[in-house]
This record gives structure tokens, C-alpha cells and sequence, in this order.
């Protein structure tokens, strides 16, 4: 074969619309390619470059020298890569030190002459919190208590209600800025605080809610958490702490100072960082009065691209969308989660609106290995499905759709099972192991066609479960067929039971 025969390549396939963002902060900046305009973001480029552009600000009124022509550099390989990837739009958004300093208007300019034709917008800090909490409700919909968004140089907060932002205030609490202003004194940092949070009389309402947090430094502290703990799925996204445990956390951090050594996990780009965010945390933990803290790796990327979205996908249900993302990728038949929907209802009466979504999920999920070569099938999908970007997934429904997954794959290794069991309550599990017992039978009768699907039925019959085959369909109880029903049977409690049913009569 020639190499070099351009004839030898398959022509090159048309990708869909990429849209590119820069983030420019006071600590970092970061350059996220989004590829797609569907309900849960995919990046498929993401790189930070942590500069320092608010470093000493409080003390000089300007931008960090040094970090300023770092940027410049930087930002010329953001716009050559954005472009590079056919990125349209691509944005620059600016927050805190920009919009602060004294030579921003300068640095402005000349970023604009670097980067001809971009757009670069320099956020006011209730522009920063808006779009804040859209990124935090593209990932929870239905948020309700208070968001914090912390950065290098600013702290947004906005009050959620039920999926609906109310008020917000943007305060001068970013690590650097706070640590700057305490002279680099946590005990100080903590009375600087305690007074700028106690001028937000609404912050009182998160009593017994959840508090939601937004940005680097805090995202690393729960990154120190999963690592003391062993937690089983190393994915920060709605990863959840009781209010102790994050009250526990942050004294560690406070204690540790800058000695990470003491605390494995600690991002060693975050060190000076992370006892300023551990500080406002613990304030906001006390005058909130929250039960809980969710963090949230969705935020102001993830807002200034959901404003790109049209409004019938962005207002899509964020589990519904996962599963159509992963069945349109990797299954063989867009209308079997719909067949295998409706095939397996009659096993669960009842279920309840929540239980039925993830019912419906692991259908829409349930072929994602078959590409995959079959020695490795069960894993790559188990996998597939716990590690999904889809944005709307708690931990709790990645490990249910997940196993489901793996158990229609017959998967049998218990230590590839482990993290989603360890996530899971017992019945939980139980009704995981249910579905994708189902879904192994209905793929061995089906081979994942509907059409060989709707020559079969599931029954339940006083203390029995029923499968019932159409004669002359193209399904029959072979050796395989019978020892699933049985499975299935025996995880539910029931006897096993298959009936032969003329066409005729299935007419």
C-alpha cells in the first residue's frame, strides 16, 4: 500500500459543531473544546495553564506582570488550537482579576489584538454567577439551596430554588485574593469571612438544604476526600458530603497549612490555595446551615455553553438524554431500548417514577458493548456506563445502570462489580441484578432485534414468572434460553415457567 496515496484513506467524516471557550481567571486559565450541541456537554479538549493573573492584585491594583505575558502566549495557542478544531464560536470570558484591575482595559487589547475576531467578554460578577448557576442546573436540574462558586479572586454566591436562581452577590473571597487580604493568616482569612458573609442576610436560607460548589480549590478538596476514604468512583461530579464530614475536612486542610504531605490526595498545584477555600467553606457551612455539600464540576463553561443550546435539548431530562446519548454511540437498534421498555414492565408493577427512569436508562444502555470484542465485552460496557460524561448522573444511578449493564453481559468477576455494589443499597442492587438478568434473556431470545423480541412476552402469574414464545417466530426455549429464565426466576424470588403460544392466538 502507498503510504502516501491519498486514495488509500477513507474520506474524512464530518464531525459535529465544536464550540470553543477560554475561561480566563485570576489563578488559571483554561481552554474547553465542546463538541455537539446536545444535554450533556462532551469536551473533547481541556487544558489549563494556572498563571496567577490576580497575584498580588489586592496590594499593587494590577494584574500580575509576569502572569500577563504568560497569558498572551497562552492564549495565542488557545485561539490556534480552537481553530485548528474547527471550533465556531470560540469566547473568551474573563471574571474577577479583569474586571478588578487597574491595567485590564490594557491587557483587554492587547488580547484582542493577540486573538483577532474573538469575542472577549469581561464579566461583572453578576454575569459570573448567572452563568455559574447554569452550568450547576444543566448537571442538576432541579438544584435547590445555595451555590457557591469560588475562584483566584471572587466568590459567587446565588440562592437555587427549586432549579430557578433567585438572588446573588459576588464577593471579593477568591483564595488569592482572601489570602492576599489576611496576609496569608488563615485565622485572619476567617474573620475577613465571617464579616463579608455575614452581610448576606439570604444565605439563611439554605438551612437544611444542600450547598453546591463550584471551582478549583473546592473540587480539590473533594479529590483529598475520595482519596482518604477509598471512595470506589473518582469522579467529583455530585460527589456528595455530609455536613460534618465536610466541616471535618476543611479543619484537616486548615491544619495541614502547606504541608500536603499530611493530607495524601492534595493537588500539588493547590496547596497555597486550599486553605483559604477550606476557610470560606467552613463559613458558609455555619451561616447556611446546609445538610449537605454536592460538588459540581459543572459551571461557568458549562453555563456559557448551555446558552448555545436550543431549548428543546436543553430542557431535555438529563438521565433520558444519557441513555440516548450511549444507545446512539454504541447500540445496533434505535428502537430496542423502546422494545425492551415495554418487554420488561410486567416485572415491576408498581415502580415508582424514579425507578422507572432508571429502568428505562439501563434499556437505552444495555447494547453498548456489542462492538466491543466479546472476551472484554462486559467490562468495557460496566466501565462505559459507570465513567459516562453524561453531566445529569448522580453517583448513585451511574453504579445501578452500570452493574444492570455488566449483568446483562453475564459478567461473573465480583471485583469488577465491586465499586458500583459499594455504592449501592441492598435493594438497589437486588433490582439492578433484576433488570439485567431481563435484559440478558431478552438479548439471548432477540439476537437485539425488536422484531424477534415481539414474538416473546414475560408474565407474572401468582408465584411464578412466565415467559411465553410464539411458535414460528424465530425464538425457542434452547439450553440457553431456559437457564436464563431461571436466573431471572431465582433473582426474583419466583418459579420458572415457559408456555409455547400459536401465532394465531398471539394475533
Amino acid at each position: 500500500m502507498d503510504l502516501h496515496n491519498e486514495a488509500e484513506y477513507a474520506p474524512p467524516r464530518a464531525h459535529p459543531q465544536r464550540l470553543g471557550v477560554v475561561d480566563l481567571g485570576s489563578n488559571s486559565v483554561r481552554l474547553v473544546v465542546f463538541e455537539g450541541r446536545c444535554r450533556n456537554p462532551v469536551a473533547i479538549f481541556n487544558e489549563k495553564a494556572v498563571l496567577g493573573l490576580g497575584r498580588g492584585l489586592q496590594s499593587t491594583g494590577k494584574l500580575n506582570a509576569a502572569a500577563v505575558e504568560g497569558a498572551l502566549t497562552i492564549m495565542g495557542r488557545y485561539l490556534a488550537i480552537a481553530r485548528a478544531m474547527g471550533a465556531d464560536p470560540v469566547e473568551v470570558l474573563a471574571t474577577a482579576a479583569m474586571r478588578d484591575a487597574a491595567n485590564g482595559p490594557a491587557f483587554a487589547e492587547a488580547l484582542r489584538a493577540r486573538m483577532p475576531g474573538v469575542p472577549l467578554r469581561i464579566l461583572t460578577g453578576e454575569e459570573e454567577a448567572a452563568m455559574s448557576a447554569e452550568g450547576v442546573l444543566l448537571g442538576v436540574p432541579g438544584a435547590d439551596g445555595i451555590l457557591g462558586d469560588i475562584g483566584g479572586g471572587s466568590l459567587e454566591l446565588v440562592d437555587l430554588s427549586a432549579g430557578r436562581p433567585t438572588e446573588s452577590v459576588s464577593l471579593p473571597l477568591g483564595v488569592i485574593r482572601l489570602a492576599e487580604r489576611s496576609g496569608n493568616d488563615p485565622a485572619r482569612a476567617r474573620a475577613i469571612a465571617e464579616d463579608a458573609l455575614s452581610a448576606v442576610p439570604w444565605l439563611r436560607r439554605g438551612l437544611g438544604r444542600d450547598l453546591y460548589l463550584v471551582g478549583g480549590a473546592w473540587r480539590a478538596l473533594a479529590k483529598i476526600h475520595i482519596a482518604q476514604t477509598g471512595y470506589p468512583l473518582s469522579i467529583v461530579h455530585h460527589y456528595v458530603l455530609r455536613k460534618e464530614e465536610a466541616r471535618d475536612l476543611c479543619a484537616a486542610v486548615i491544619a495541614a497549612g502547606d504541608r500536603p504531605n499530611r493530607l495524601p490526595g492534595t493537588p500539588a498545584k493547590r496547596v497555597a490555595d486550599l486553605p483559604y477555600a477550606a476557610v470560606v467553606l467552613r463559613r458558609l457551612l455555619r451561616l447556611t446551615g446546609a445538610r449537605r455539600v454536592v460538588f459540581s464540576a459543572n459551571g461557568l463553561r458549562e453555563g456559557w455553553y448551555a446558552r448555545h443550546l436550543p431549548d428543546v435539548v436543553r430542557t431535555q431530562d438529563s438521565l433520558m438524554a444519557a441513555g440516548t446519548d450511549l444507545a446512539d454511540r454504541f447500540g445496533r437498534d434505535p428502537d430496542m431500548p423502546r422494545a425492551l421498555m415495554d418487554w420488561t414492565a410486567p416485572l415491576f408493577p408498581g415502580e415508582v417514577p424514579a425507578e422507572a427512569a432508571l429502568r428505562r436508562a439501563a434499556c437505552q444502555v444495555s447494547d453498548t458493548g456489542s462492538h466491543d470484542h466479546p472476551d472484554y465485552r462486559a467490562e468495557q460496557a460496566f466501565l462505559r456506563v459507570l465513567r459516562q460524561p453524561g453531566v445529569g448522573l448522580d453517583h448513585h444511578a451511574r453504579a445501578f445502570l452500570a452493574l444492570a449493564t455488566a449483568l446483562r453481559y453475564d459478567a461473573e468477576d465480583p471485583a469488577l462489580l465491586a465499586p458500583a455494589r459499594a455504592l449501592l443499597g441492598t435493594a438497589a442492587q437486588q433490582r439492578a441484578e433484576r433488570i439485567g438478568a431481563a435484559l440478558r434473556l431478552a438479548y439471548t431470545l432477540s439476537g437485539g432485534t425488536p422484531a424477534l423480541l415481539a414474538g416473546t412476552a414475560l408474565r407474572l402469574r401468582g408465584g411464578q414468572l412466565v415467559l411465553r414464545l410464539v411458535e414460528g417466530s424465530g425464538v425457542f426455549a434452547g439450553e440457553s434460553v431456559r437457564r436464563r429464565v431461571d436466573s431471572l426466576a431465582t433473582a426474583m424470588g419466583l418459579e420458572a415457567a415457559v408456555e409455547l403460544t400459536p401465532q394465531a392466538a398471539a394475533g
